[in-house]
């Protein structure tokens, strides 16, 4: 079968339909109506002699033809649009409106102090910035751009590395005055010890402490259980309990002593930060500035 100009143009439409989620969320991409992404679609599934979407009236799935085209394709896609975007002077042309959500440690403790320098560099991009849970569907939910914490599972998304932040043990020196100081993690069995909620499992996170290749896990318990990383913090710093968190947002805490990292001989536990994006073609110039912005000010972090 020959290549032209058709097969690349449906193989691009089929790309913008996974990515969208939907034929009407794919034309409003394409420029094109909802009948019109469909007629693509059959013409390249004629093209190609096999069905590639299943398609009801509420949803879309691919076929298993469909996923190894699209897992074969789209990088090729990408690569294509991002040679023209250099070549059209896009790739430097940043305008527009992104929606991105946004984990709120990174929000708060990373980004913040930088609006000013992205919006000096960029000063024709807009950013709507949502708070949500390191879940979700970006497609479903319009979303450009995410950072979350923690590993990102296998899918259609692009995700990026931006940092990894150490795992600390803290309490407040009041709670230790009142309740004595552990000297080894095992002794956290006898403390109160705050529990974070993994959004991923609706469960607390498990406490584990890593020294080089060893891997210790000890079972806590305590009287507050929470989604809301501010409160864990504020109560720890209050003297409620043990607390583990992330070093990125205890480190002015622990500068100014209102928190003690108890086991700094247990250094080596880590939590990564990634910026994920669902497809170049929501924004192409707006997502490439915002995910390189992120990677340079987190940078600055390590």
């Amino acid at each position: 079968m020959s290549f032209d100009g058709r097969l690349l143009s449906g193989m691009s439409v089929l790309a913008a339909v996974v990515e969208a989620g939907s034929f009407s969320r794919a034309g409003e991409v394409l420029g094109l109506s909802a009948s019109g992404v469909s007629r693509a679609i059959s013409r390249l599934e004629q093209r190609l002699g096999v069905r590639l979407l299943d398609r009801t009236t509420r949803t879309l799935h691919l076929t298993s033809e469909g996923a190894s085209l699209y897992e074969r394709a789209a990088p090729h896609l990408e690569g294509i649009e991002e040679a023209a975007n250099y070549v059209s002077g896009a790739a430097v042309t940043v305008r527009g409106t992104l929606r991105v959500s946004l984990n709120p440690l990174f929000s708060r403790y990373v980004l913040a102090a930088k609006l000013p320098l992205l919006r000096a560099r960029y000063p024709h991009l807009e950013l709507t910035i949502l708070q949500q849970p390191d879940v979700g569907d970006l497609v479903a939910e319009g979303i450009d751009v995410a950072v979350r914490f923690g590993p990102q599972p296998p899918s259609t998304m692009t995700s990026r590395l931006l940092l990894q932040t150490r795992v600390l043990t803290v309490a407040a020196p009041d709670y230790l005055v009142r309740c004595g100081r552990p000297t080894q993690p095992q002794q956290l069995t006898e403390h109160n010890c705050l529990q974070y909620i993994d959004p991923r499992s609706n469960k607390p996170f498990s406490w584990e402490f890593h020294r080089g290749t060893q891997r210790l896990t000890v079972a806590t318990h305590g009287h507050l259980t929470t989604t809301d990383p501010d409160l864990m913090v504020q109560a720890c710093v209050g003297g409620a309990g043990v607390a583990q968190v992330l070093a990125l947002s205890v480190q002015h805490l622990i500068a100014s002593g209102e928190l003690v990292e108890l086991f700094p001989d247990w250094p080596d536990e880590t939590y990564p930060l990634f910026i994920t994006r669902p497809s170049r073609r929501l924004a192409p110039a707006a997502v490439e500035a915002f995910l390189g912005f992120c990677l340079e000010i987190c940078a600055e972090q390590s």
